[in-house]
């Protein structure tokens, strides 16, 4: 007779990703609660790498399903999420961008009924990602959120879409120079809301200011920026020097050239830099013209995302594992601090204590997969112990 507890019992092996050695997980009940080192692997496991599933601070849609769109629906987000297992995110933050008030409080109420019928989402989903309205309304720094829906910041609105999305609010990105600002930072704060700065034009006074008031992140650094700023006056550097910011970045090989991330690697170290993906709900879909956030933007055949109106890009296509991939290739960094940068990293910025390692105690969010050069293909994605992609 199998028993419910050998049931809920499995084996994971692979090669480490961090140390180069056999290791396998046994998982209990969505927990990791014994690690070995086996003498040899079977043939089939010798060349995958196991890591901790990724995660993914910002993802604003995939699969042709955009959580900021018109047409959102529970349905269609419990599909993006099976998407997105299947490229090794295992945790991810949906975000909600800058729109009109009536659509900010119909999404969050349909992310959230999303979570409340798929308990394998609502363990994926910590909780969502509000970025925007509170940003720069000046051109190049508001990228290609639109203007006409931006607006200062208001604690009072902003607890309507909180009670819309049933308290699951957990990081909001705003401009610190905006008025108000200051004060929406405390109060998130005290209401235990992580707060980045991003599609900012703040001066370097202001960007000190609000990291003393506890901003903790900088929202896709070197992106929501204008294409022509100041060498030395800007809100890039400010940001880079402020020890007490994390760095997130985009490594899609659009938004930030090679050198650029080397600097920004070299500048917060292993540990204050996060891997995002950005991604659209454009992820995986054929070149050619769509519309997002109200404006037409063109999807190249290399993958890049752009807004040819307002000369800027418009978010990302490749998921998080693309970028894992890149920043390897173009900085040189090991496989070890690449996907720590999309999974240990994230974890600790957001308090994320039961993810983001291979440890005991911690849940089973693992990936298998091999490395081909600069490409990570995930082969397996386990949430909570539970396979949930196979290729």
């Amino acid at each position: 007779m199998i028993t419910e507890d050998i049931k809920a019992q499995i084996i994971v092996s692979g090669i480490h990703y961090a140390t180069g050695k056999p290791v396998s997980l046994e998982i209990r009940d969505g927990r990791i609660i014994k690690i070995a080192e086996p003498e040899r692997l079977k043939a089939e496991e010798m060349n995958l790498f196991i890591a901790p599933g990724l995660i993914d601070n910002q993802i604003n849609g995939y699969a042709n399903i955009d959580f900021s769109g018109s047409a959102l629906s529970a349905s269609g987000v419990i599909d993006a999420a099976k998407a997105i297992w299947s490229g090794g995110v295992t945790t991810f933050l949906p975000t909600l961008i800058t729109g009109s008030h009536e659509t900010l409080l119909k999404n969050f109420r349909i992310l959230n009924e999303a979570l409340t019928l798929d308990s394998r989402l609502a363990g994926s989903v910590p909780g969502f990602h509000l970025e925007g309205p509170y940003i720069s309304p000046d051109e190049g720094f508001r990228g290609c959120h639109p203007v006409q829906y931006i607006r200062k910041p208001l604690w009072e609105e902003f607890i309507m879409y909180q009670e819309a999305a049933a308290g699951k609010i957990i990081q909001v990105t705003l401009a610190p120079e905006l008025e108000g600002a200051m004060e929406f930072i405390r109060l998130c704060r005290h209401n235990g809301i992580i707060v980045a700065m991003g599609h900012t034009n703040s001066t370097a006074a202001e960007i000190s200011a609000a990291a003393d008031e506890g901003v903790t992140l900088s929202t896709h650094l070197g992106n929501g920026c204008a294409n022509y700023i100041h060498r030395h006056n800007n809100p890039i550097w400010p940001q880079l020097a402020n020890e007490k910011l994390t760095a997130t970045v985009i490594a899609d090989g659009f938004h930030l050239l090679p050198e650029e991330l080397k600097v920004f690697l070299r500048s917060k170290g292993p540990h204050k830099l996060i891997l995002t993906s950005d991604v659209i709900y454009l992820a995986g879909m054929a070149p050619g013209k769509y519309t997002f956030l109200e404006s037409e933007v063109m999807l190249t055949e290399e993958g890049m995302l752009k807004n040819i109106a307002m000369n800027c890009l418009a978010g990302a296509s490749f998921p998080l594992k693309t970028g894992v991939g890149n920043m390897i290739k173009f900085t040189g960094c090991s496989l070890e601090e690449a996907v720590n940068m999309a999974t240990q990293n994230v974890a600790a910025a957001y308090g994320l204590n039961d993810r983001g390692s291979l440890s005991p105690g911690k849940r089973g969010d693992i990936i298998l997969f091999e490395k081909n050069a600069d490409k990570l293909i995930i082969r397996k994605t386990y949430l909570n112990g539970e396979l949930v992609f196979h290729e």
